[in-house]
């Protein structure tokens, strides 16, 4: 290799090359279990040992406690669309979303087949263009819980403060920005985001639920689609996807080596300034 490309892109986006350089040499034989970690058994004691050390990194480095499960998921963050009103829109119940660009749209149109939606806020009719005010007034008092996507890759926004709604769970979309900067990762019943913009390679979704919404979820959905399967088998009801996890982790450990949330902070303001 003569040099490393530049890579702008959004997703699958640059990985950072020490954590590349570990997989390397860590790909034909993994913790000297004589096998390279795509081989391994997602039932072994090596599997076993990251699956229990990159929850706990998560946790650790967005500040979280014990009382947010984290689940590795397939098929991408578009698949939560649907998956978060089949688990959470009841009977009788409103799924209220803030529409600010191309995935919040997708996520509303899932959520209608599910159920009775309602958009609160909407910048769509200026092409996305900012993020709208929103009226906590116009939340619905029979909502099941408020959607709202943090950074909209495709329009270029950015939500720097977030609502508060009291007695209503807030969902977010954090596929873009997840893991980038310093946030109140508390104020978030669930956080979802697809790993490849920020924490990995395609292929894993990161799902972090507080544990009073996951006592809601709907028994009557398909049991691969129910955050309490995967939440109560440690994410390993089925085979997940190893090596995609194993990856994060270690984007996670070199987040905490380079200082945390703080420095990865600093170097993307930077970034910012400069592109700017």
């Amino acid at each position: 290799m003569a040099e490393r490309v530049i890579n702008f892109n959004p997703g699958p986006a640059a990985l950072p090359l020490e954590v590349l350089k570990t997989a390397q040499a860590e790909f034909l034989d993994y913790k000297n279990a004589g096998m390279s970690v795509l081989e391994i058994s997602h039932r072994s004691a090596e599997y076993d040992e990251i699956n229990e050390a990159t929850p706990a990194l998560v946790r650790e480095v967005l500040g979280l406690g014990d009382d947010y499960q984290v689940i590795f998921m397939g098929g991408g963050a578009s698949t939560q669309f649907a998956t978060i009103p089949m688990n959470f829109l009841g009977s009788g119940q409103t799924a209220c979303y803030v529409d600010t660009g191309a995935w919040s749209n997708k996520a509303i149109k899932e959520a209608k087949k599910i159920g009775n939606t309602a958009v609160i806020a909407s910048s769509k009719d200026d092409n996305y263009t900012f993020i709208p005010d929103i009226d906590l007034s116009k939340v619905p008092k029979d909502a099941a819980y408020l959607h709202i996507t943090s950074n909209n890759t495709i329009h270029g926004t950015q939500f720097h403060n977030f609502p508060e709604v009291k007695g209503v769970p807030l969902i977010c979309d954090m596929s873009s920005d997840i893991a980038s900067r310093q946030m109140n990762f508390k104020a978030f019943d669930l956080i979802y985001a697809g790993a490849q913009k920020n924490l990995g390679p395609a292929g894993v979704t990161v799902v972090i639920i507080k544990d009073g919404l996951l006592q809601k979820c709907s028994e009557a959905i398909p049991t691969m689609l129910n955050y309490k399967t995967h939440a109560d088998k440690k994410s390993v009801y089925n085979t997940p996807p190893v090596f995609a996890v194993y990856l994060v982790r270690l984007v996670l450990e070199w987040v905490k080596g380079q200082g945390g949330l703080a420095a990865v902070e600093k170097v993307n303001m930077a970034k910012q300034e400069r592109v700017y």
